[in-house]
């Protein structure tokens, strides 16, 4: 093997995979943006890794990835390994690789970031585990002592995909409950496929299943089959149940006919984009916005800063508005969304409105939305969580001219009333609550109910949720591993 060359990234500049040409994102093209490195250009993006001594790529990857170490194995063109030593840590690679903020995390931190030009670690993690996939390798499972114990995953999004694919690891039988017709969640159904296509989600449904996990979709817990069924049929319950309930901002007039929530506006146009029966089961809560409105020389405004409202502006110009606008409360430095999300919805033509705060939907009629009032502010102290406050500034309230307005300002979680029924808590804004001084990590108030990824957390990323799927299972198996040594201790006395 030949010695690395150090300064590689002064002679290879940093690259991203080729996207779709812009004349095709605007005519109802759905297919993932960026295409895939091939096997030179991807050894070409690892070697640029200066191969820190304490990487902070790796500190900031919330599952810790082993990002310098498989990037090597790249360059040398050892991509199996690399796809094993991908999974050591993140049961949903290839996932992760299409929708983390990278710019925000592993990227954003890189040592080259500054000046040269972060390693294109995203890129890279895509390519390895579709390249392994795709040359038949899959995760090896030939240590793998099964225990005998089984444990019910409530949810099918990717903290419960990540609980499942590391209880299988650990010898536990895990049954994966979702309430929807596929597997994935908010990755199936509230990312666009622009970002995500779901034949990526269909290979890890494969790749799961010959794992030896089990699913049963189309089946709500609390409705379909009682909580106490699982209890009595399982050892244990994970719960990743996501975050579904809708922000309510309070505005005037967003009951018109024309304003959106985003997650009903994105699952349903995914829907259709996949050519799923766009009558499947609706949103809970949002029972009757089944119907997608024709966006088709629509003036679209959204109101939101985050990757939700990224999403739904970016899906808007496919599906031909004539405008699509994004206002945001704060400058844009402040936004919450993925600074490459806004690049490309700016190069797709949305335009950004920032320091607007929206006041009330407007109309014309009194039954379809017309525009969107608005306030300009300015940036002022910081709030309880650190950001600067939007304060309005007298006298500067104007008009957006709207005929379909898309609320995105985030969704929460829910305590449903079959979980609270066995003494599960959660706190005031709906998150459950796990761990703690007197309970194990992900341990509800229930002993053996426990949650993790939004339903714990609020409304995060993908990654995050994954962590904390992976990190529950181990506390899971450990919880077994106890209770059997105890149990078998008594027994034996």
């Amino acid at each position: 093997m030949s010695k690395k060359k150090v300064f590689q990234f002064l002679d290879v500049p940093r690259d991203m995979p080729r996207k779709v040409p812009l004349q095709l994102r605007t005519d109802g093209d759905w297919n993932e943006l960026y295409g895939k490195f091939g096997q030179s250009e991807a050894a070409y993006q690892a070697g640029r890794c200066l191969d820190c001594g304490n990487p902070y790529c790796e500190a900031k990857c919330p599952v810790h990835n082993y990002i310098p170490n498989w990037l090597q194995l790249v360059e040398e063109g050892r991509i199996l390994e690399a796809a094993a030593l991908c999974h050591e840590t993140n049961p949903l690679p290839e996932m992760c690789g299409r929708v983390c903020p990278q710019d925000r995390l592993c990227e954003g931190d890189c040592t080259l970031n500054a000046g040269f030009g972060a390693v294109t670690i995203g890129a890279v993690e895509k390519y390895i585990v579709d390249t392994a996939f795709e040359q038949g390798w899959r995760p090896d499972l030939s240590k793998v002592v099964a225990t005998g114990k089984r444990v019910a995953v409530v949810g099918a999004g990717p903290a419960g995909l990540a609980c499942a694919d590391r209880l299988v690891r650990a010898g536990i039988a895990p049954t994966v409950f979702d309430r929807y017709e596929q597997i994935g969640g908010l990755m199936q159904f509230g990312i666009p496929s622009f970002k995500l296509d779901k034949s990526v989600i269909a290979t890890r449904r494969d790749v799961l299943e010959e794992m030896g996990v089990r699913f049963k979709l189309g089946v709500e817990i609390g409705r379909d089959i009682a909580m106490g069924t699982l209890l009595s049929d399982y050892d244990a319950v994970f719960l990743g149940l996501g975050a579904y309930r809708y922000t309510d901002g309070g505005l005037a007039g967003q009951d018109l006919s024309g304003v959106l929530p985003a997650l009903p506006f994105l699952v349903q146009n995914g829907r259709i984009v996949t050519g799923s029966d766009p009558r499947g089961r609706p949103i809970a809560g949002w029972e009757d916005r089944l119907a997608l409105p024709d966006l088709a020389g629509k003036r679209v405004v959204v109101l939101g800063g985050g990757d939700t409202g990224m999403d739904c502006v970016r899906s808007a110009i496919r599906l031909g508005a004539a405008s699509v606008t994004c206002a945001y409360r704060r400058d844009e430095a402040n936004m919450p969304g993925s600074a490459r999300e806004v690049a490309n919805a700016r190069e797709e033509g949305v335009r950004f409105l920032f320091n607007r705060q929206p006041l009330a939907i407007e109309s014309d009629d009194g039954r379809n939305a017309s525009g969107v009032r608005v306030v300009e502010t300015q940036l002022g102290e910081p709030d309880a969580k650190g950001r600067r406050s939007a304060v309005p500034v007298e006298g500067s309230e104007s008009v957006i001219a709207a005929d379909v307005v898309i609320i995105a300002f985030g969704f929460s979680p829910r305590l449903p009333d079959w979980l609270a029924s066995l003494g599960v808590q959660a706190r005031e804004n709906g998150r459950i609550l796990a761990g703690g001084a007197d309970r194990l990590p992900y341990q509800t108030t229930h002993p053996r109910l426990f949650a993790g990824g939004d339903c714990v957390r609020g409304a995060d990323l993908v990654v995050t949720a994954v962590q904390e799927g992976r990190d529950a299972a181990s506390t899971i198996a450990r919880m077994l591993r106890d209770t059997e040594g105890m149990q078998s201790a008594l027994d034996a006395a």
